[in-house]
């Protein structure tokens, strides 16, 4: 078991950034691929950002490519997301999400996650 815990959100005006961090507790000493997904009221939950195990593997949503980055310290057992250039539309509660890592795949659908965090609100006003 993995337990996962977000903090850094916030209210932000546009144009601002953020750095969002996720901290892992419990059974770490696995592998674990995780992510960085939201949701914003009345929408599904959507992927934003995944790294892999050892940090080299990353993808991104269309959505934060240039604009977020996702990065890792497994020393830590923390995985941040940095978010620049903030904009309205990016408001939604922020989850990370972990799954053991299978070779080099990072998933990026939220089915495919085990373990989630109980999410982080970011607000970006116009």
């Amino acid at each position: 078991q993995v337990q996962l815990v977000e903090s850094g959100g916030g209210l932000v005006q546009a144009g601002g950034s953020l750095r969002l961090s996720c901290s892992a507790s419990g059974r770490t000493s696995s592998r674990y691929a995780m992510g960085w997904f939201r949701q914003a009221p009345g929408k599904e939950r959507e992927f934003v950002a995944t790294i892999g195990s050892s940090g080299g593997n990353t993808d991104y949503a269309d959505s934060a490519k240039g604009r977020f980055t996702i990065s890792r310290d497994n020393a830590k057992n923390t995985m941040y997301l940095q978010m620049f250039s903030l904009k309205p539309e990016d408001t939604a509660v922020y989850y990370c999400a972990a799954v053991t890592e299978i070779g080099w795949r990072i998933p990026k659908e939220s089915y495919e996650y085990a373990y989630w965090g109980q999410g982080t609100q970011v607000t970006v006003s116009s």
